[in-house]
């Protein structure tokens, strides 16, 4: 088997560590990550912490380890949003974001698509009192490493992306998705869904010179 970047979990002639952009904010994001996803180089919601400096990841479900920790998720410091997709949840805006008093801490579930409903349905009741917010796919999600049957659905990644246009503004999104996009059109490359010149940003020599000794 092929050695892995431990940060990105990308085969290591193709790691994008040295080509994330360190994008500081005012929004603290705390990922809420499902342990089986720990190790998934198709999960989003590491490479998003790799970029963002004000997050941090919690683990849910660990084998023979502690619960999921909640302490520190609601002070006086931030408002604290919880990302979730629910008939309950307001719609993330532009209005929204301006009747803010507060920077915001925003609660992301990241799994698959079922593990992450399920995880924010928890969240949901085990944090009484925080704001519920969705975003509305104004686009569609580019993510094709996984399938998503839900029109609003859309990577974790993404979902930070976007949301974070909100609440800091539209280079930062633009960065993250650019980002995204490299990191996804890699992994199609090696798939071989892509040829060399469809990938966003290229391939990295080495890697090239890899792939073709594979064909």
């Amino acid at each position: 088997m092929k050695a892995r970047c431990p940060e990105c979990l990308l085969h290591l002639e193709l790691c994008l560590c040295a080509e994330a952009p360190f994008l500081e904010t005012v929004t603290r994001v705390v990922l809420i990550m499902h342990a089986q996803e720990k190790e998934k180089p198709t999960n989003t919601g590491r490479l998003a912490h790799l970029c963002l400096p004000n997050s941090e990841v919690r683990y849910r479900g660990l084998y023979k380890g502690p619960p999921l920790d909640l302490t520190g998720l609601v002070d006086d410091t931030y408002d604290t949003w919880l990302l979730h997709l629910s008939h309950e949840s307001e719609e993330l805006t532009e209005e929204l974001v301006h009747s803010l008093r507060r920077p915001v801490r925003l609660i992301v579930p990241d799994g698959t698509w079922s593990q992450a409903s399920r995880s924010g349905s928890q969240l949901a009741r085990d944090l009484p009192g925080v704001r519920h917010v969705k975003l509305r796919a104004t686009k569609p999600s580019e993510y094709r490493l996984r399938s998503e049957h839900d029109p609003n659905g859309m990577a974790t990644f993404e979902a930070i992306a976007r949301a974070l246009g909100f609440l800091e503004n539209e280079r930062i999104q633009a960065s993250m998705e650019k980002i995204f996009r490299i990191m996804t059109d890699r992994v199609l490359w090696t798939r071989g869904k892509l040829s060399a010149s469809e990938v966003t940003g290229g391939i990295p020599s080495r890697a090239w010179v890899e792939g073709k000794k594979r064909v």
